[in-house]
């Protein structure tokens, strides 16, 4: 068996301390992840989570020049990033665009203007890259308990609300007309979001956090159009993007050049991608079987 193995797994990969952090960050990561980004691509949420994200860079960058853990600059940043766009309005499509983009244009700068702090008081530019493009390996293990019960809490809001969710997203009015408060949803939805998108920039950073998010959610949902299954569905294909990331970052430490690896959000993204590619070649197929027996 371990002969088996050891061309997919390197020496060392089940007894490293940091790989066990990697995977139970970046499962729960994942599970959370499929659940909201299913309603994010329901809602036409996309940009948001990218705004959110983005914001996040803002708030890791802030957490490393005060020397606290970067999830909860991230987690601070969402949440206030969230509650402006809300104020200024959400409540339909353009409104959402409009309010996103506002906050984006501001985070950017602000992002910026703290990394450049960073990396001049703290002479590096690991910070930069911790917050931009994350790295599962170096996520402290006290942090688990924190990620875990952010995951609850988020995956939690979107269950208790998934119906009145679900409705206000494809119909607004019809929502409204059955007594249901379509701002409170988008605004609890929207806190959620904020924190799934926090979790999500700690596991492959700021800028990329939004492929874990969105990137399952639109396979699962080329796949099946059921959202509870599709929430499934979404939450398994993100675990096998992190777990694939993982084992390939790990051995990347053989390859060229030796001791280096490749960072975890490259295969992360890269594994989301192929499985998107893969649901698109899969749909098509169905597709054409199934207009081939109507006729």
């Amino acid at each position: 068996m371990n002969r088996l193995l050891v061309p997919v797994f390197a020496p060392g990969f089940f007894t490293s301390g940091p790989v066990h952090t990697a995977l139970a960050v970046g499962t729960a990561v994942a599970i959370v992840c499929g659940a909201v980004g299913v309603f994010a691509v329901v809602r036409g949420q996309s940009f948001a989570a990218e705004t959110l994200s983005d914001v996040g860079a803002a708030g890791g960058s802030v957490s490393f020049l005060v020397g606290l853990a970067p999830l909860w600059g991230f987690l601070a940043a969402g949440a206030g990033a969230a509650t402006v766009m809300e104020l200024i309005g959400i409540q339909r499509p353009r409104g959402r665009d409009l309010a996103a983009g506002i906050v984006l244009g501001a985070s950017l700068g602000l992002a910026a203007l703290f990394l450049y702090l960073v990396a001049t008081y703290h002479g590096t530019s690991g910070a930069t890259i911790g917050v931009l493009f994350g790295s599962l390996f170096a996520v402290d293990p006290s942090a688990i308990p924190a990620v875990v019960a952010l995951s609850v809490v988020s995956a939690g809001l979107v269950g208790l609300l998934q119906r009145p969710l679900l409705l206000s997203s494809l119909s607004p009015d019809l929502a409204h007309a059955r007594g249901i408060s379509v701002r409170f949803v988008g605004a609890i939805y929207l806190l959620a979001l904020a924190v799934s998108v926090a979790l999500a920039a700690l596991t492959i950073g700021a800028i990329l956090g939004t492929a874990l998010l969105i990137g399952p959610a639109a396979t699962a949902l080329r796949l099946t159009r059921h959202p509870g299954r599709a929430m499934l569905l979404s939450g398994a294909i993100g675990v096998l993007a992190v777990w694939a990331g993982v084992v390939l970052s790990y051995d990347s430490y053989l390859w060229p050049p030796r001791g280096r690896g490749w960072p975890v959000s490259f295969f992360v993204v890269a594994s989301v991608l192929v499985f998107y590619v893969g649901s698109a070649v899969f749909a098509r197929s169905r597709h054409g079987r199934r207009s081939a027996g109507r006729s």
